[in-house]
C-alpha cells in the first residue's frame, strides 16, 4: 500500500488515534515513510476495552518515540453522543495544536467514511459541496486537517494490518445502529463498496474535478481576526456555498433549513454564536457579541453601511473602520 505523504513531509503533525483499524493502519503507514508525528487519543469511559486501547497507544508512543496526549472524560451515552463526542474530541485536538504549534491534524477517515457521508447528506437534501464534503485537506484557522486515506477502503486497511501482523482493536459500538452513521455504514456504504469500490473511487474524483472547475471564489477579500468579508457573488447558490464553507471551518455544519433561513433573512445569527449579513455587494461573517457601543461609533458604522449585527464585534475588537472603507472601494 503506497501512499504519498510528501504534502506533510518535514512538518509538525498530530495524528488523531483510536487504536482501531483505520488509525492503527495509518500509524504504521506514516512510520514506514518516516513522517514525523505525535498522537492524541480520547477515552470516553463507555467501554471496558477503552483502557486496553489507551495502554496500546502508550506502548506505541514509547516504542516509536512519539509524544502522546490523552483526554480522559466520562461522557453519557445518549442520543447526542456522536455530536458531543466529536465536539469534545476536536476541541481537545485544537487545544493541543494551539499549545504545541502543530501544523496538521491527520485523521484516518477512509473511503467507507466518505461514502457514508455521501449517503447521509443525500438522505437530508444536499448540493455538490455537501455531498463530497470529505476532502484530503481542510483549512482551519491555524492548522489543516489532512485525510490521506480517502481513496482506500476499510477492508484494504484491515488486510494491510493482518498481512503485517499489526495489532488493532474493534470497537463494538460501531455495530450499534442506533447511531445514524452506523446505520448508513452497515446498510448502504459497506455493501455498496464490496461490489463497486473502483467505480466509487473514480466517481468521487470526477465530482471533485467538476467542483474545482466551478472555480467558486471562497477566499475573503478581507479578514481581521474572526471577521471575514466576501464579495457577494450575485447568486444565492454560490453565496450559500461560501458561507457554508466558512462556517464549516468554524466547526458549524449547516442544515438545509439553516441555509434557507440565511438566504431568506439576509441578516441572521447561526447557532447563537455567528452573525451573518448578506448585503448588496458584500457578505459579512463575525462572532456574535453583545456590547454597548458609543453613539459616535454607531453613527460612523451607519454612514459606512456596516451591517448592524457586525458592529459589536468591530467595536469590541477595536477594528479600524478605515480599513473597511478602503476594502469597500473594491
Amino acid at each position: 500500500m503506497n501512499l504519498d505523504f510528501s504534502a506533510i513531509k518535514n512538518q509538525k503533525n498530530l495524528l488523531a488515534f483510536s487504536a482501531g483499524v483505520d488509525s492503527s493502519a495509518l500509524f504504521f503507514l506514516l512510520l514506514r515513510q518516516n513522517i514525523s508525528f505525535d498522537i492524541a487519543i480520547v477515552d470516553y469511559n463507555l467501554r471496558f476495552q477503552s483502557k486496553e486501547e489507551i495502554s496500546y497507544a502508550k506502548e506505541l508512543a514509547i516504542k516509536y518515540n512519539k509524544r502522546i496526549f490523552i483526554k480522559d472524560i466520562k461522557l453519557e451515552n445518549n442520543s447526542n453522543f456522536e455530536k458531543m463526542a466529536r465536539d469534545i474530541r476536536y476541541k481537545f485536538f485544537e487545544e493541543i495544536i494551539s499549545e504545541n504549534s502543530y501544523e496538521n491534524l491527520i485523521t484516518a477517515h477512509q473511503l467507507n467514511d466518505k461514502l457514508e457521508w455521501f449517503f447521509m447528506q443525500l438522505s437530508k437534501g444536499a448540493g455538490l459541496i455537501e455531498l463530497i464534503g470529505f476532502n484530503e485537506f481542510e483549512q482551519k484557522e491555524n492548522y489543516k486537517i489532512y485525510k490521506p486515506l480517502l481513496n482506500i477502503t476499510k477492508n484494504e486497511l484491515e488486510i494491510y494490518l493482518k498481512e503485517n501482523n499489526y495489532k488493532y482493536f474493534i470497537d463494538n459500538s460501531n455495530f450499534d445502529e442506533k447511531y445514524k452513521r452506523n446505520y448508513f455504514r452497515h446498510n448502504f456504504a459497506n455493501k455498496f463498496l464490496e461490489e463497486f469500490s473502483n467505480g466509487v473511487k473514480n466517481s468521487f474524483q470526477y465530482l471533485q474535478n467538476d467542483l474545482n472547475s466551478l472555480n467558486i471564489q471562497t477566499k475573503p477579500i478581507k479578514k481581521i481576526e474572526e471577521l471575514v468579508i466576501f464579495l457577494n457573488q450575485k447568486d444565492d447558490n454560490l453565496n450559500i456555498r461560501i458561507i457554508d464553507l466558512n462556517l464549516k471551518k468554524r466547526g458549524i455544519l449547516l442544515s438545509s433549513a439553516q441555509r434557507y433561513e440565511i438566504l431568506k433573512q439576509k441578516e441572521i445569527t447561526v447557532c447563537h454564536k455567528i452573525n451573518i449579513s448578506i448585503e448588496k455587494d458584500y457578505i459579512w461573517i463575525a462572532p456574535k457579541l453583545t456590547i454597548t457601543m458609543d453613539k459616535n461609533f454607531k453613527e460612523r458604522c451607519r454612514l459606512l453601511k456596516i451591517p448592524q449585527n457586525i458592529r459589536a464585534y468591530l467595536y469590541l475588537k477595536n477594528i479600524n473602520l478605515e480599513e473597511l472603507i478602503f476594502q469597500k472601494s473594491f
